[in-house]
């Protein structure tokens, strides 16, 4: 297969860019996830998949809380990507200057972004080098949408706006989680034990 020709079609898979929140064990953590669709056409019944690297901090916190928040970035927030990014939530606390509070799931929100779904978790799939997990959107609500710098920032839009260096230093990042998901992917457990959410 040529890769290199389906690059743009995969590429326009990746959802808005979301602050992913995660709270368990009273440490509260956040990072950046563009995988991420709607999976439910019941209006009534909202649900989500969101796609999280067991290599990153928030896929523990997830797992074991049982819930997640997506806050949704707006085009006039390209600086959170860095911030929630480029660091992992082992190392630092990345929301220690951030306002934000509890949702209805405990999941922390944020106070500034276009807009927010709190969710539960409810089954979890194996990927192998990640987990997507299935979610019950249990609360939500948009919070900015009057200007033009108040709509989602999308993946594609940020790669063009981000600054030249921090295009390097995360593709250094993601280079090096590549070759750990080249060694992962395979390796998956078709019997994943959730019985802790029950």
């Amino acid at each position: 297969m040529n890769y290199r020709s389906i690059a743009p079609i995969m590429g326009n898979l990746w959802s808005p860019i979301a602050a992913v929140t995660s709270r368990w064990q009273e440490r509260s953590n956040v990072q950046i996830a563009v995988a991420i669709s709607a999976a439910s056409i019941v209006p009534d019944m909202p649900r989500v998949l969101l796609q999280i690297y067991k290599t990153n901090h928030s896929h523990g916190m997830i797992y074991n809380s049982g819930g997640f928040a997506l806050n949704f970035l707006r085009r006039d927030q390209l600086d959170l990507i860095k911030t929630f990014g480029f660091v992992s939530g082992r190392d630092k606390d990345k929301l220690k200057d951030v306002p934000f509070r509890l949702g209805v799931a405990g999941n922390p929100l944020l106070q500034d972004c276009w807009g927010y779904l709190d969710c539960r978790v409810v089954n979890a799939m194996d990927g192998g080098d990640m987990t997507c997990f299935l979610a019950d959107v249990v609360d939500g609500d948009i919070l900015h949408e009057a200007q033009a710098e108040g709509e989602p920032l999308w993946w594609r839009e940020a790669r063009r706006r981000l600054p030249a260096g921090w295009m390097e230093e995360w593709d250094g990042k993601i280079a090096a989680e590549i070759e750990i998901s080249k060694t992962r992917m395979n390796q998956i457990d078709l019997t994943p034990d959730l019985t802790h959410l029950a």
